[in-house]
């Protein structure tokens, strides 16, 4: 018998990786992707799965950090995305970060080449025809105005967006590594077993008092269009932080702490800025954690002055751009469909998730339950136990900040332990504080062996 296709809007991690399971499940995918019929703020290639903003997928340790068993998760379930990203892995300390380029190259020639997938670049202007009776919308952070109004009307919700921001990218070569050093934080290694997968930049309080006081006089981008738009928490730039207080930033991502300045070990830096691989072959550094809504000019300027970043040359500057998430307690089920509408289910950062992988997981969901109704075999979501679960239940019934009963203002989420069900176990009982650490560091060990057996009886 010959299945109807389900349709995916949107060549985004999320978009992509629902594509990839709905077609490994053996039913046919439309992939519609508007770029580059229609180009956005934000992507600089018309590749799928193009990474906008960081480079890096975060933690890859499964048994101590909730987004690495995630990553694990995914693995488990032949997840696209992270089948690309171990294959385009570059240096970055315990996280997993790619070569942008290669990973998005490596989706795009994968799902080209599947005989059930077929991408259509267009764009789908308002709600899909009625014809389409099975959608997963997945346009991500800049889901176009036609569509956004569409979902707004057909929901009666009177907003979906919030600002989200991007960092510099700095040419490798520019840096002076007279002044700069490679060290990740505790000498931790990453997936490829690098332990010097960072450059680090370190500054003296002086340095820092002057830095701090050129983010806040700094000219600042203007979008009076979007004024009344929040940031998410998750993303802020770098200048909003350093406007919440002076220290924030140094207990922040310019923390100084487990690192030694290999110029100079015997003084402490009183804060770091710190610059991960941004490609496979080492010539582009990403600043970690430096959104930034500074105009272009004067981020060069300001960050500039950052010791050994006097000469550096700016691959790319950065960014502020508008981000789309649905009020998804209200308005989605436990399938992921629009309750308004249930031939639309939703995936990606549109749901109220954030961070790539979180992103790429809600695809991976969608797609496997939209092709087991396709197929007429209905699939729950997965078991709270499971990270993946855990996303699901909080973005369709879970927290709402300011009350609940859809009373509160939902907030997009990264996923993190206190998501999923605690795991019983002795709680400390005082002593020293090591093992109260390895109490708390088998716990999640635990939690994370139970969600690995979770997903794989859930996944087949």
């Amino acid at each position: 018998m010959t299945l109807k296709p389900i349709h995916i809007i949107g060549g985004g991690l999320a978009g992509s990786e629902a594509a990839w399971q709905i077609a490994q499940a053996g039913v046919p995918a439309v992939l519609h992707e508007m770029r580059p019929v229609r180009k956005t703020d934000a992507h600089h290639t018309d590749s799928l799965a193009e990474l906008v903003c960081s480079n890096s997928f975060r933690s890859d340790d499964w048994e101590h950090n909730a987004v690495g068993l995630l990553h694990a998760e995914m693995r488990k379930l032949g997840s696209v995305i992270m089948s690309a990203a171990d294959a385009h892995q570059v240096p970055a300390g315990g996280a997993l970060a790619v070569d942008r380029d290669g990973f998005s190259a490596a989706v795009t020639a994968r799902l080209e080449a599947h005989p059930l997938i077929t991408i259509a670049r267009e764009e789908v202007a308002g709600l899909p025809p009625g014809d389409w009776d099975q959608v997963i919308v997945a346009t991500g952070p800049l889901t176009s105005p036609a569509l956004s109004e569409a979902i707004l009307a057909l929901t009666g919700e009177d907003s979906l967006s919030f600002f989200d921001a991007i960092a510099p990218i700095v040419h490798a070569d520019s840096i002076d590594m007279g002044i700069a050093w490679r060290q990740s934080r505790y000498d931790k290694e990453g997936p490829g077993g690098d332990a010097a997968a960072y450059i680090n930049c370190p500054m003296d309080r002086a340095q820092y008092e002057a830095f701090i006081d050129s983010l806040l006089d700094g000219p600042k981008a203007e979008f009076k269009d979007w004024e009344n738009v929040p940031y998410f928490d998750g993303c802020l730039p770098i200048e909003v932080m350093a406007e919440r207080g002076r220290e924030t930033l140094r207990h922040g991502p310019m923390k100084p702490f487990g690192l030694t300045n290999e110029h100079n070990p015997t003084e402490k830096a009183y804060a770091v800025v710190q610059l991960r691989q941004d490609n496979a072959l080492g010539t582009l550094y990403n600043m970690v954690g430096f959104q930034t809504k500074l105009k272009h000019g004067a981020q060069a300027d300001v960050f500039r002055t950052i010791p050994g970043l006097g000469d550096a040359v700016f691959a790319r500057l950065g960014g502020l751009h508008r981000n789309t998430f649905l009020n998804s307690p209200r308005l989605l089920d436990s399938q992921l469909r629009l309750k308004a509408d249930p031939r639309l289910r939703f995936a990606g950062q549109i749901t109220g998730v954030e961070g790539y992988v979180e992103s790429a997981a809600m695809g991976l969901v969608t797609g496997r339950l939209a092709a087991a109704e396709r197929s007429g075999r209905p699939l729950n979501a997965p078991p709270p136990e499971t990270t993946m679960g855990a996303l699901v239940a909080h973005i369709t019934g879970g927290h709402l900040e300011g009350g609940p009963n859809g009373t509160g203002k939902f907030q997009p989420m990264n996923i993190n332990y206190g998501l999923m069900p605690p795991i019983e176990t002795e709680a400390p009982s005082g002593g020293k504080r090591a093992a109260r650490n390895d109490r708390g560091r088998e716990k999640k060990r635990q939690i994370g062996a139970r969600a690995l057996d979770a997903i794989a009886a859930w996944g087949g």
